[in-house]
Parts: structure tokens; sequence; C-alpha cells
């Protein structure tokens, strides 16, 4: 067995997409001749946890979990948030749009806590790494993010004793949807896009999710960049299948930003419901995980409230239920400068799930490319309201036929198990 060391922040009992990535292929490694170390932090700020995760990580792994300090308490003590009220990441406002001294502390995160506000953990982590290392040798070093200041850690220690080191970028760094938000100076700005560069061209490989992204890192550094998507996990998957839901129930698993919030799918469902009665009496939307405050003005706009529910959080187990049951699954991109490749990680799970999914984005992008090569769902454009409704409306009239469900082909391409095995190929060829 070679030996990978895993640098995540993100690692049960954090819960959320971010774990499930480095979760599910430290699960399947050892398949393909590698025993993993897992270095993350002891005392996170996760902004949601799932106990249930822990009953994840593979039987006799190393787990190193270091004590890391994190501002968010003076955060929400500036902003007068409660103590224990955990901080959501992605720019999202669940009860009010962000005051005065909100905005302020944003400033502060973008132009003082480069790369993020886990910086204070590098040092510490270098040197114990270092220590460890030469005592506890590996094969190679794999550091995920966001947050870049895992990629931070590795290149420290890449410096200093020169393991092969893959850079593994689950979501971009200068190119993500939030990026214009954090309102930095002109010095901040350059930094990241310095770090960032230092990074893509110094680590031995750089993997990415999606091919934009592989696009754009690859004009930052000049150089090749490996595209190993997210996936779904089979053994996630319920063996006896659920029954679908009575309702025509549009289902949505996690965060729902306000770059995510578009206002043609809660005018479509508006308009749909005002025009035909049986639709309006059968639709049901589900939104599980936080929402926006902007998505409440919507609901309360489109007369969409009665016909709503909203779940704060589940654990992942029971999303995997939830999109069984779902009639149809709601993807909804980012609409932002990066959104032709945006490919959020709950696509895989969503094709697995064997229902159809409808999807606003863009036409040309990443994720609608992987919708369509499974032929899963339907797209519309960010402002495509009238192909929005269509779509709604053949999956109804599916629904009411009682033949609704999605064909799926090629979706096993995604599995978690396949997609560690491409991973291995990447280790295999840089420390050989």
């Amino acid at each position: 067995m070679k030996r990978v060391l895993l640098i995540t922040y993100y690692w049960p009992p954090s819960g959320g997409s971010g774990v499930q990535r480095w979760l599910k292929t430290v699960r399947y490694l050892r398949d393909f001749g590698y025993e993993s170390v897992v270095y993350t932090a002891l005392n996170a700020e996760y902004p949601v946890t799932d106990k249930s995760l822990e009953e994840e990580v593979p039987e006799g792994l190393e787990v190193i979990r270091t004590p890391i300090w994190e501002p968010y308490n003076l955060y929400k003590r500036f902003i007068g948030q409660k103590k224990e009220k955990r901080v959501v990441s992605g720019f999202l406002s669940e009860d009010k749009k962000p005051s005065l001294t909100a905005r302020i502390s944003m400033w502060i995160r973008g132009n003082l806590f480069i790369p993020d506000a886990r910086k204070y953990w590098i040092r510490p982590s270098v040197s114990y790494l270092k220590k460890y290392l030469k005592e506890n040798p590996v094969d190679l070093i794999v550091s995920t993010g966001p947050p870049h200041t895992t990629h931070l850690i590795a290149l420290g220690l890449y410096k200093k004793i020169g393991i092969p080191w893959v850079a593994d970028f689950r979501d971009p760094w200068t190119n993500i949807s939030f990026y214009k938000d954090l309102m930095l100076s002109s010095w901040a700005d350059r930094k990241h896009h310095r770090l960032e560069k230092e990074v893509v061209i110094t680590a031995s490989r750089v993997v990415v999710v999606g091919n934009q992204m592989a696009k754009e890192f690859a004009e930052i550094g000049n150089r090749k960049i490996d595209v190993i998507t997210n996936g779904y996990d089979e053994a996630d998957l319920p063996t006896i299948l659920p029954e679908p839901d009575a309702e025509f129930s549009l289902v949505h698993i996690g965060m729902l930003s306000d770059s995510q919030n578009h206002e043609i799918l809660w005018q479509a469902l508006g308009e749909l419901s005002l025009e035909n009665e049986v639709f309006a009496q059968a639709l049901k939307i589900r939104l599980i995980g936080k929402v926006d405050v902007g998505v409440h003005a919507f609901l309360d706009k489109y007369q969409l409230k009665d016909q709503t529910e909203i779940i704060d959080y589940i654990s992942h187990s029971e999303a995997i239920e939830a999109q069984r049951k779902a009639q149809v699954l709601l993807l909804l991109i980012n609409n932002s400068p990066n959104a032709k490749g945006v490919i959020t990680g709950k696509i895989f799970e969503y094709l697995a799930s064997s229902r159809p999914v409808i999807a606003i984005g863009p036409e040309n992008g990443d994720a609608a490319a992987i919708i369509k090569n499974v032929n899963a769902g339907a797209i519309s454009g960010f402002n495509d309201k009238e192909s929005l409704k269509r779509n709604l409306l053949n999956y109804f009239e599916y629904y009411q036929a009682g033949e609704l469900e999605a064909e799926g082909v090629g979706v096993e391409a995604y599995s978690r198990r396949t997609l560690t095995g491409v991973f291995a190929k990447v280790f295999d060829e840089i420390t050989t």
C-alpha cells in the first residue's frame, strides 16, 4: 500500500457537500492500493454537522486533528449574532438583508483574511506535518479546497520536503460566484490571484471538477488540468426504491442562496397554479436546506407559501431518500460570472435517484452537458420562463399518467468507486 496524506478542512462530523468528495474517495482508495492519512481541524466551525457520516469513515483510518483558531466568535459578536448560531457560508442571508455591520465584516473577511478565515491554521499545520512526515513518510499529499488554506498548507510542505502533491479544487478560487461580493481592495485582489497562481503552477498535478474550471485554471498556470467530477456512492442507494410522493413534488436539496434564487421559477409556478387548478392542487414545493430570505419574498409574491415546505437540514441518508421520493428534482445554478462551470455536487446523486431533473442555468454549461449526456432531465436558461413552464407542464402530464421517471443512461460513469480509480491513476503517474 502506498500512503496518501489528505489535507482537508471538512471531515465528519461536518455535514454538507464539502465533506462528501473525499470521505467517499478515501473509502475506496484501498481498493486501488492506497492507504490514506487524513489531516483535519480539531474544533472547526462547520456550517452544518451530520454525525451519521462518522459511520462512513473507514475502519482503521488514521485521522489527525489539530486545533484551529477561526475569527467567527468575533464576527458573531460584531454583527450581533448569537454565539451558538452557526455561520452560513456562501453569502446566504436567512433572516434579513445584510446590515451595515455585516457588510463591514465582509470587507474585513475579504481583505484581511486571505485566502480565508482559516489562514491561522497554515503555519502550525506546516510545522506539525513536517515533523509528522519525518517519522511517518507518505508517497504523496492531496489538498482539497475550499477553503484554500488547505492548499497553502500543502504548498508550504511541498517547498520544505518536495513530496508529490495533488491540489484538488472542488470550487474555483478567484472565479467563484461570490468573489465579487468580498469587496476586495486592489491589493487584496492581487494577493488572492498571486497565491492561486502559485498553487496552480507549483502542485505536481491540479484536479478540478468540471471542464470549464479546467479551462480557467489552465489559463492561470499554462498547464494541463485533470478533470475528475464529483459523483454518487452506490453504497448510499437504498436496495428497495421508495414510492414517489403522491403530490407533484418539486424538491431542492441543499443551500439555496441569493444567486440561485431565480424569480422565473416562482413566477412560472405561480402562473401555472393560476392557469391550471389541477396543477395547483397537486403541486408541492419542498426545499431541504437553508434558504435565502429572498426565497420567502418570492413565495409570498407569487402566492406559493401554502404549497411550500422548508426543512432546515436533514442527514445525508435522509436527503438520499428525499431525492428518491421526489417527483421532480430542482437544480438551480448560480447566476454568476462562472455559471457555465458550476457543477453542484448534488447533481450526481440526483442522476442516481432515477428521478427527472429540472434545471435553471446556462444551456451550454457543464451541468447542462451532464444532464443531457445521461438523458436525466431538462434545462432552461436564466431568463427563459416559457421554456421552464413547458418543461414543468410536460413533467406534470407524465406525473398524471403515472409515467414520470428519468432514463439515466450511463450514470454509472459517475460512481464514486469509478472516479476513485481515476484518482488512483493520477496518483500512480506522479509516484512512479
